[in-house]
């Protein structure tokens, strides 16, 4: 006979959730990881964000069926005496076993090959149109050409950074640095933390970064309280210069967003040259310098001054359609103050995340994340499977009485602009910031 089980509650699971003492359950047993955040390829926070409760869900979400084996190193042998599934993530999980089953997961079609070839086109098009014309319209054209090539190789850094696109992990690491810090200038190391923490706490206002765009924007009046970031570990003041811009964040949002690739470059070089632990610093930075002279050297080449400025206004503008949609996909979404709850997973990422319709001859525009509530419960799914699966989604949602959010890209701009505006024209109330009155507040709260 065995050894008898050890049994503890999820109260005091919840007593290890800090760094240097961190336990997680999975299925029932709990594990010790508190050394293997230094060591996570998914970084620290995802585990710091989750720790202290059961994280089957997100684990099914974010792991292949081999990561199973490696379980054991940390089992504490201890077993949660009161673990219980929802009806809902049996479900769940049960979805995701069907798909490992038909090996959807391994199947990924050619589309980053098709991709891979359309940035190249688009890369040498925009070379050749400024190095051999002297047409002016020309060379706008090239400048919008460099501003597509970013969003289809932002496409293939994205998908790179969830699953394998290549045919080796060699090759991938190779796919991340030439998409994202070569072409793109943006390191695949910085977007994978902060995208990492944007999946794990979907749409929390206090530890999703996708939401924490303070001074700004701010989507919920909840900002108001001057909440913290756990991202960026920094208490998020709404001061009166943050009231100012939030006042009138409907009307700057497009603007803003022509540009927000400043910001992207910025906290690249903010993450790389901190102390942070970042795997492949050298690489990282050496990617990025990559960018740095191909780029300004080749706006260099445009025969004056106000070329130049439109060349690169027009790339920027162009690739500000691709910020847009990542707003388009959350803002207008349900929202919530606090961590995020492991044993909610499926529920969390259906309310926080909106789905765009559009033909399939789009989806290559879109880049799969259309398909945001599927590509939430499903990360590790390649992008060509997305469509398929949509209905079998919509379906688990019907079932257990869950929202399915879809709304054309027309109508995710309108829904945007109501939710920024809504936050605006309270911003703006100077005697009353803040809803104090229970009621107002539940009717007025986003989402």
């Amino acid at each position: 006979m065995g050894e008898p089980k050890k049994y503890i509650t999820e109260e005091e699971l919840r007593t290890h959730k800090k760094r240097g003492d961190l336990w997680i359950s999975i299925q029932g047993k709990v594990y010790d990881v508190s050394e293997w955040g230094n060591e996570h390829p998914g970084g620290d926070l995802p585990l710091l964000n989750l720790a202290g409760q059961d994280v089957t869900d997100a684990f099914v979400a974010f792991h292949p069926g081999s990561s199973w084996q490696y379980l054991d190193k940390f089992f504490t042998g201890y077993t949660l005496a009161d673990y219980e599934v929802s009806e809902v993530s049996k479900d769940y999980r049960r979805l995701a076993s069907e798909f490992s089953k038909m090996g959807l997961y391994e199947k990924k079609g050619h589309g980053v090959f098709f991709t891979m070839c359309l940035v190249f086109v688009l890369f040498a098009a925009s070379v050749y149109g400024v190095l051999c014309c002297n047409n002016f319209w020309v060379h706008l054209l090239c400048g919008g050409l460099v501003g597509f090539l970013w969003i289809q190789s932002g496409w293939i850094g994205h998908d790179s950074g969830h699953y394998q696109v290549m045919v080796s992990p060699r090759l991938n690491r190779f796919a991340q640095l030439l998409t994202g810090n070569c072409l793109a200038g943006i390191s695949i190391g910085w977007w994978k933390w902060n995208h990492n923490a944007h999946h794990v706490a979907c749409n929390s206002l206090e530890f999703d970064p996708d939401l924490q765009h303070m001074p700004l924007f701010a989507v919920s009046s909840h900002f108001f309280s001057s909440l913290t970031s756990y991202f960026y570990e920094r208490k998020m003041n709404f001061d009166p210069v943050t009231r100012f811009f939030v006042s009138y964040q409907h009307w700057t949002f497009y603007p803003v967003m022509c540009f927000a690739r400043i910001n992207l470059y910025a906290q690249s070089f903010i993450l790389l040259l901190s102390k942070r632990r970042v795997p492949n610093r050298g690489q990282e930075l050496l990617g990025l310098l990559v960018f740095w002279i191909w780029y300004p050297l080749l706006v260099s080449r445009l025969p004056n001054c106000a070329e130049r400025i439109a060349f690169v206004v027009a790339s920027f503008v162009v690739t500000g359609l691709q910020h847009i949609q990542f707003c388009l996909n959350h803002f207008s979404t349900n929202v919530y103050v606090g961590p995020p709850s492991g044993n909610d997973w499926f529920e969390n990422q259906t309310r926080g995340s909106l789905d765009i319709a559009c033909p399939s001859w789009m989806d290559w525009f879109h880049g799969g994340l259309q398909f945001q509530v599927e590509h939430h419960l499903f990360p590790r799914l390649p992008r060509c499977h997305l469509r398929k699966i949509s209905p079998l989604v919509k379906e688990l949602c019907r079932q257990h009485n869950l929202p399915y959010n879809c709304a054309s890209f027309w109508k995710a701009n309108v829904m945007t602009i109501e939710t920024l505006r809504t936050a605006a024209l309270q911003a703006r109330d100077l005697t009353n910031p803040i809803p104090k009155n229970l009621v107002w507040e539940a009717a007025n709260t986003h989402g």
